[in-house]
């Protein structure tokens, strides 16, 4: 997620140095980094990798940290004002940054504020599942209280369940994981109905605003996006604005709404306080995000920005092929729709001809996970 930023702000001229500690990672392969620096991982070693980013500070005086995963949003925020004593931080307090991770206070928040949404349960005993399958609507989802480790042990950003076995079954192997969990009911719409509100806060007022709305998602309805388009959507401005004035939010946040099919409302989903792998479908509509939050950490600049360009596409080309040819027959996707967004002049959200050693870095640790899936079934068979 690093690679949007990294762009961003390297084409505008400022050196960036990539912190990383997830083998995984490309984004380190850009032309645009300076210098990568192998790091603890933030959940596990919180302690070490705070030590090297003070380590740094020699080095690099008063840069900008830009943390872009919820791991290093939380290690980050949580000694933001130890580390301020040398780096800007382009993140929030630790106080912010846990209502937006913990989903359970964001949930709390949002009905507090009176921003709609889905209806959910925290349960705290098996006997409370229980209790809601018995007058539950199915399907639901078991969705998590901290997404970045319910993905990380389970490679998915929820499960969605069917009828009460299902949901028992996946609620004591989350729970079997030492993960919260909340139970939600889904919200009717295929994946065109999920949107993004991007902002940008200072002093609890948006000063830019960028709206997008998500075309095919990974895996369908429940994944993150890998196909969206930049359309100015006025329904999700306010109650955006008013979930993150709750938070008492400044700096830069991507707030999720569904389109409720069964009413048209907008629910909201979840906040993220931190930029993401699509930042590169506001930059190329006008509206450079991290270069905001840059100058305006750095120089106090503020932007003037009276519009964005709509209707242009951002496509993740591994996934929306890999996921494409994977759920071919449950998408029903006609061949024109899988291929306009291609037509149109599209932003890529790792590939570039100017900078192809990150796609390049992709496809390689593609091919392994092939190979690694290929050689137990091969096992297997003979």
């Amino acid at each position: 997620m690093a690679l949007g930023v990294a762009r961003s702000l390297g084409e505008m001229g400022v050196d960036v140095v990539m912190v990383r500690y997830n083998k995984k990672d490309m984004g380190h392969t850009s032309k645009y980094i300076v210098e990568s620096i192998l790091a603890p991982n933030p959940d596990s070693h919180e302690k070490e990798f705070i030590e090297l980013i003070h380590s740094l500070a020699s080095k690099y005086p008063g840069a900008v940290i830009f943390p872009v995963s919820d791991e290093t949003v939380l290690a980050i925020s949580k000694h933001k004002k130890a580390l301020e004593k040398n780096f800007l931080i382009a993140c929030p307090e630790w106080h912010i940054a846990q209502t937006y991770i913990d989903k359970k206070l964001t949930s709390e928040l949002a009905k507090s504020s009176g921003v709609a949404a889905p209806n959910t349960i925290i349960p705290e005993h098996k006997d409370d599942v229980i209790n809601y399958a018995r007058k539950a609507t199915f399907p639901c989802l078991i969705k998590p209280i901290y997404s970045h480790k319910f993905q990380e042990k389970f490679k998915c950003k929820m499960f969605p369940v069917n009828n009460e076995d299902e949901l028992l079954e996946s609620y004591t192997k989350a729970k079997s994981a030492g993960l919260g969990i909340m139970i939600q009911e889904v919200i009717p719409g295929n994946d065109n109905a999920v949107v993004n509100y991007n902002a940008y806060f200072i002093n609890g007022n948006p000063i830019v605003e960028f709206t997008s709305e998500h075309i095919r998602n990974a895996p369908p309805l429940w994944g993150s996006p890998r196909v969206a388009r930049s359309k100015y959507i006025p329904e999700v401005i306010e109650p955006g604005r008013k979930i993150l004035k709750a938070m008492n939010f400044d700096g830069y946040a991507c707030t999720e709404f569904k389109r409720d099919d069964r009413d048209g409302s907008y629910k909201l989903m979840e906040v993220n306080c931190r930029h993401n792998l699509s930042t590169l479908l506001a930059v190329r509509c006008g509206v450079n995000f991290p270069w905001i939050q840059y100058a305006h950490l750095t120089n106090n600049e503020l932007p003037y920005i009276n519009k964005y360009k709509t209707g242009v596409y951002w496509i993740d080309i591994t996934r929306d092929v890999g996921y494409s040819l994977r759920y071919l027959q449950q998408e029903r996707y006609s061949i024109s729709q899988y291929i306009s967004p291609y037509l149109n002049s599209p932003v890529f959200a790792i590939f570039d001809s100017s900078d192809i050693r990150p796609f390049i870095q992709r496809c390689i640790y593609l091919f392994r996970e092939a190979i690694n899936f290929i050689n137990p079934l091969r096992k297997e068979s003979s």
